[in-house]
Formats: C-alpha cells, sequence, structure tokens
C-alpha cells in the first residue's frame, strides 16, 4: 500500500503547523437513558484497530512528500468521574475541542463521555482533519460500531531509515515535477488576474490594523435541528433540494452577518465527496464554487440550484486552478504558507457549504444502542484574530440528515462584527425565520413522560 500523503492532505496539515490552528471535526452523541460503558469501551477499541489508526511522518527532505505511518501513544478512553447537568453540556464540548490532538506526534483523537446528573449522558470524538473528512469519518464510525476493522497496515514510524527515506522521497519529487511546472504556471496566472481585481476586494473586511494580533480566539458555533421531512418539503417547495437548502441558507446567513462581495453576492464553497472503496486519502473531496445573489433564497431557490448545477458541470470538465496549485504546497516555507493561507478558502467573502447527506445509521450507536442525537461540527482551536483576519473571517455550514432529523452545525467569525456564540445564535435563528424553517437550536431536551421537556 502506497503510504504517501495525497497533496491536498499535506496542504492541510502544512497549513496547520504554519498557522498553529488545529482544524478538528467533533462528534457528539446525546442518550437520554443510561449508556454502556462496556459497549463504549468496545467502541473505543475498534476506533484504534480502524482506518483512523494512523499518523503522518513528515520528510526528512524540507521539499518532500509526508507519508502515513503506524500510530503510537493512543489515548484512552476518558470516562468523567463526576457526573454533571446538562446546562453543563456546552462547556464540557468547549473542554473537549481544547483537547490536544495531533497528526503527527499523536493521539490523533481523543473519545470521552460524560454523564449526566438527571440520566443519560454524551459522548464526544474530537479528531483532526488531517486524518479524516466527514464522510470517511462517518464509515469509520460505522465500522468501529459494528466491529469492523482496517485491513490496511501501516509501516511503524522510522521504519525506512534517513538514507532510504531520502533517496526515496527525492524520487518522489522528481515525479512531480510536471505538477509543479504546472503549479507554477496556474500561480503566474493567478497573480496576474488577483492584481487586475485588486480593486474587488469584499467591503466586509475589517480595518488592517485591528488584524494585528496573534491573540488566539474562540470561534463562535451553532447547532440546529429540523424535522427532516419539513426540511426536503421547504426544499422542494422553494423550487431545491437538500443540497441546494443548505446553500440557499448559508448565502442568506453570510447576507445577514455582512459576508459578501461589494456587488452583494456570496462565494459559495460546495466540497464534493470523491471517496471510492479502499481510498486511503484523508480528504476525499473536491471543491466546487459558485457566486449566488442570496436575495431571492428564502422565496426560490431555482437559481441556486442552477448554480450548484452548472458548477459541477463545469468541475468535471474544468481543472481547478486551486487543485493545480497544490503541487506547490511542500516546496513552500512555512512563512509563505501562513501568507498563501486563504487561498483554499476561495477569498474573503467564501462561503462553506458541506453536506454529508444521509449518515450511515451505524454512526449513531457507539455504546451498541442508538444514540437519541448525533452531531458532527466542525472547529479551529486554536486559531489567532490575525490568521481569521487574513482569511477575511469565516463561516462553514456543515450538515446530514439522521434520526429523522437534519442538523446543521455553523461555525463562524466575521471581522468588524460582535463574534459570539449568542450572536449567531440570534442570526440564525432570524435566518430560519426567513425560510419558514421550525428548528431547534441548541441541544433538543429530552421529553417526560407527561410530554413537557424535562
Amino acid at each position: 500500500m502506497d503510504n504517501v500523503l495525497d497533496l491536498f492532505d499535506q496542504t492541510v496539515f502544512l497549513g496547520e503547523r504554519a498557522t498553529g490552528a488545529t482544524n478538528l471535526l467533533q462528534c457528539v452523541w446525546i442518550y437520554n437513558r443510561a449508556i454502556d460503558l462496556d459497549g463504549l469501551r468496545r467502541f473505543h477499541r475498534h476506533l484504534a484497530q480502524s482506518r483512523l489508526s494512523r499518523r503522518i511522518e513528515p520528510s526528512p527532505l524540507p521539499f518532500g512528500r509526508h507519508r502515513w505511518i503506524a500510530p503510537t501513544g493512543q489515548s484512552d478512553l476518558e470516562i468523567v468521574a463526576s457526573p454533571r447537568s446538562r446546562d453543563e453540556l456546552d462547556a464540557w464540548l468547549q473542554e473537549q475541542a481544547d483537547t490536544p490532538v495531533d497528526a503527527e506526534r499523536g493521539p490523533g483523537w481523543h473519545l470521552a463521555v460524560l454523564q449526566f446528573i438527571d440520566g443519560g449522558a454524551a459522548v464526544s470524538l474530537v479528531i483532526s482533519h488531517c486524518l479524516t473528512d466527514g464522510v470517511g469519518l462517518c464509515e469509520a464510525l460505522a465500522d468501529a460500531a459494528t466491529g469492523r476493522h482496517d485491513p490496511i497496515t501501516w509501516p511503524a514510524a522510522g521504519s525506512r531509515g534517513w538514507w532510504r527515506a531520502v533517496r526515496e522521497d527525492a524520487r518522489q519529487t522528481a515525479r512531480d515535477l510536471p505538477g509543479i511546472g504546472r503549479a507554477v504556471a496556474a500561480a503566474a496566472r493567478m497573480a496576474r488576474r488577483n492584481s487586475a481585481n485588486a480593486a474587488a476586494a469584499p467591503v466586509s473586511q475589517a480595518p488592517a490594523g485591528t488584524a494585528r494580533t496573534d491573540e488566539r480566539i474562540t470561534l463562535p458555533t451553532a447547532t440546529i435541528f429540523v424535522d427532516a421531512d419539513e426540511w426536503e418539503a421547504r426544499a422542494a417547495s422553494l423550487g431545491g433540494t437538500s443540497n441546494t437548502m443548505l446553500a440557499g441558507l448559508a448565502a442568506q446567513l453570510a447576507q445577514r452577518i455582512g459576508r459578501v462581495a461589494a456587488d452583494g453576492s456570496v462565494d459559495v464553497t460546495m466540497p464534493v465527496n470523491e471517496r471510492t472503496q479502499g481510498d486511503t486519502r484523508a480528504n476525499a473531496i473536491t471543491n466546487v464554487d459558485f457566486t449566488v445573489d442570496p436575495a431571492p433564497a428564502t422565496t426560490d431557490l431555482s437559481e441556486i440550484r442552477a448554480a450548484i448545477k452548472q458548477a459541477l458541470i463545469r468541475s468535471a470538465d474544468e481543472t481547478n486552478v486551486r487543485w493545480q496549485l497544490l503541487h506547490l504546497a511542500p516546496l513552500l516555507p512555512q512563512w509563505l504558507v501562513r501568507r498563501c493561507v486563504g487561498i483554499s478558502a476561495n477569498g474573503a467573502a467564501s462561503v462553506i457549504s458541506s453536506n454529508l447527506g444521509v449518515v450511515d445509521p451505524a454512526s449513531r450507536r457507539p455504546d451498541g444502542t442508538d444514540a437519541d442525537h448525533f452531531v458532527m461540527k466542525p472547529l479551529g482551536p486554536g486559531v489567532t484574530k490575525s490568521v481569521m483576519h487574513r482569511l477575511g473571517g469565516l463561516l462553514v455550514l456543515l450538515s446530514g440528515r439522521t434520526n429523522g432529523r437534519v442538523f446543521v452545525s455553523v461555525l463562524a467569525y466575521q471581522p468588524g462584527r460582535p463574534n459570539s456564540n449568542d450572536t449567531l445564535g440570534q442570526d440564525l435563528s432570524t435566518t430560519l425565520r426567513d425560510f419558514a424553517l421550525t428548528a431547534t437550536i441548541g441541544w433538543p431536551r429530552p421529553v417526560s413522560a407527561a410530554g413537557l421537556t424535562a
């Protein structure tokens, strides 16, 4: 099995190393009844034998391609000793989000469980995006819940020896030379185009003076749940699909917080799954980009649906320029990676709309039984204000359908605006009302036998 990292995976890793900001995914399961701790321990053991069981070994060459190796030092299952109130759930999830995970040094992921005072429990899995994307993670969770093990065995750390590693990585670089040449040409074309369009920078960018700080910040997050039938019916009534509804929601939210270009349009990036059988890539995706007018989205999704269709056709027929540039990533020093950190985000007015689709039901069973609620959240711990201002901010919506509900997890930061969970929740609530959607913002409370929220 070839253990050389895919160029996109290496770029994600190098971006983290250059900026100090970790790109994470957090899965959360909520049980309204007692959790089976033995079943959860079994799930943890299976995860340790899954496709998540690997780490990254950097090349000895400063311009070399990194490789996958077997992990060492996997973290134990964390069982919080003292039960807590459900009101402390968000605070505990933030504590888990701040748990150190490292795709190079390990551990690459961390599983924990918190039991509630009134019964029930929450389970959190935090994992580096360098190890997997959302679809790959759902597959790994389903495998672990059902006891399926990954047949791939990665080599041990340092098993090649220094001289052999240098020779092999130098040969790999030589094989990459044609792609590097095409990337240099693409970078030159992009630089000329950006220079010509420099005057068209988004109006939402913050004043430069506010970005001169390395203050670490916590990015606001929000989670909503919508009845899946209502979500689909509303999308259809507006001439769209579930994918279109998410993109429309993202565009409207972007407009509300001022994340728009000078002409009022919103640039949307939509990750498209490319994972195949036996695929060893961590991030087996391609991104399609399209620009939409957010104004009519709440009454008519047909324009956004057409824009997505054209973007998918264009993506199949044309090479994504940003993907061509990936060949340059191993060659760049960290200071230059920091300056280029925004290139994969498609500009300072961009929005990421990522839909997992229908989540495998087995993914909801970390203790062997169905959790009442399941969510996957994007996280960005360790990010600084200067990085966020260099990016021009961030707006990510991640959605999936499970157990008769659609969840939407939002991660956001907008320079020049108040940035808090409460503010994001209010903006999201107003946007949902614009779409005439009934949603639960935050974690649904358990229902008592009398039918009242506990």
